[in-house]
């Protein structure tokens, strides 16, 4: 392998899974996914790290795999961050630049930002991103970019994301037990979106959904910035439980049922037979269907209560991409499509070159959108002989986001 080239890491750390996506990058840009892998997780709770030595050993044992596949080693990345307490808060800002004759900078736009967030999150939380959606000078606004505009009074509406400090420091501690630095952390949704939106999308209004295993995370896009995001803490998981609870059977057989028998438009057979060893199951399609729906109902009515919070419900033309592990129940498009009201498609990452056919997959969206960000951060990038980078915060991530669609 070329000792120049340059690597790009995304670590999603789930709830159930984590996941690891490794790609070279050439001199032109071109990505090459050369190592991937995933692991079961423990010592997370509904997204948030409860016991780092869980997270640290699974992303040990993931990562080892990745090593040995791609021949590169892998001393930082950007890392997934998930829970409720991500927040998404619209904040304003407003500064004197000067005269009227005075060349708005970078070092204005840094002020702003400052007085935008300070006073505004509370000190108990990190903030992951500022995000600028507009700025006016002297009055003047739906402004994208100031720089280099003359004007005596800048102002900007943003959007925070931040988290709290003493879950991003788990996270980090996690990380760090097994070796990794977190360059950056970025919200699962957010993340997957990278993977999965085109340009237009970006612009015209859509959600990305990602229906982990213990939360269910929403990203909401217009006009190309993120106006929104935001956790729900039930998952699919909850799904196979309540069919452990119903059925009275283990989880590993519910969940079989769950991924074999049910659809999204509960149909079928009248009864599901499972057979496992010489053991035979034999259970009423139209209870599994009732528990299934029951769950479902409540996920995406809480993700509706979401987009209702945001002013987006039934609002969004492109509709919803739904992601995650959750989205491999067949045809759970055909029921989100009825109970979000909305146009509902499964986003899977495509267009990468190397071995990335065996991760095309739901599952693997957050993993690859982590990558992608990466890839368009040169700060981050790795080589076989590199040494472990500082941590530094997530701040900024979105600025890298609109790069290479």
């Amino acid at each position: 392998m070329d000792e120049i080239s340059r690597y790009a890491v995304g670590l999603d750390v789930g709830t159930e899974n984590v996941r690891a996506v490794l790609a070279s990058v050439n001199k032109e840009g071109k990505i090459s996914v050369i190592g991937y892998n995933e692991e079961k997780n423990s010592g997370m709770r509904k997204g948030v790290v409860i016991n780092s030595v869980g997270p640290s050993e699974a992303i040990n044992k993931m990562l080892g795999e990745v090593e040995r596949m791609s021949g590169v080693e892998v001393k930082n990345a950007f890392i997934s961050i998930n829970g409720a307490h991500i927040l998404s808060t619209k904040t304003e800002g407003m500064i004197a630049v000067g005269t009227v004759e005075h060349e708005i900078n970078e070092e204005d736009l840094d002020r702003v930002r400052d007085v935008a967030v300070i006073g505004r999150i509370p000190v108990n939380r990190d903030v992951l991103d500022v995000v600028p959606l507009s700025y006016a000078i002297d009055g003047q606004d739906g402004i994208k970019n100031p720089v280099g505009m003359n004007g005596a009074r800048l102002e900007m509406k943003a959007n925070v994301i931040s988290a709290l400090s003493p879950n991003c420091e788990l996270l980090r501690k996690a990380a760090e037990q097994a070796d990794v630095a977190a360059l950056g952390m970025i919200p699962t949704a957010v993340a997957a979106a990278k993977a999965v939106l085109n340009e237009k999308q970006l612009e015209n209004g859509v959600a990305v959904v990602d229906l982990g295993a213990a939360t269910t995370s929403i990203a909401v896009f217009e006009e190309g910035e993120l106006q929104y995001t935001g956790v729900v803490p039930i998952g699919s998981n909850n799904i196979t439980n309540d069919l452990a609870i119903m059925l009275g059977i283990d989880t590993e057989v519910a969940e079989e049922i769950k991924c074999r028998f049910v659809t999204g438009s509960f149909t079928g057979e009248k009864n599901i037979v499972l057979k496992r060893g010489r053991e035979e199951f034999t259970f009423k399609r139209d209870l599994v269907n009732e528990v299934v729906k029951a769950r479902l109902d409540e996920i995406f009515e809480r993700v509706r209560k979401e987009l209702k919070n945001a002013h987006y419900d039934r609002k969004l033309p492109e509709g919803i991409v739904l992601v995650g592990g959750g989205a491999k129940m067949r045809d759970i498009e055909v029921y989100a499509r009825e109970a979000m009201e909305a146009s509902v498609k499964i986003g899977v990452p495509k267009g990468l070159g190397g071995v990335a056919d065996s991760i095309e997959k739901p599952e693997y969206t957050t993993a690859v959108g982590l990558m992608l960000m990466a890839a368009n951060d040169n700060g981050i990038l790795v080589n076989k002989k590199s040494k472990k980078k500082k941590a530094k915060s997530g701040g900024g991530f979105l600025k890298k986001f609109l790069k290479k669609f």
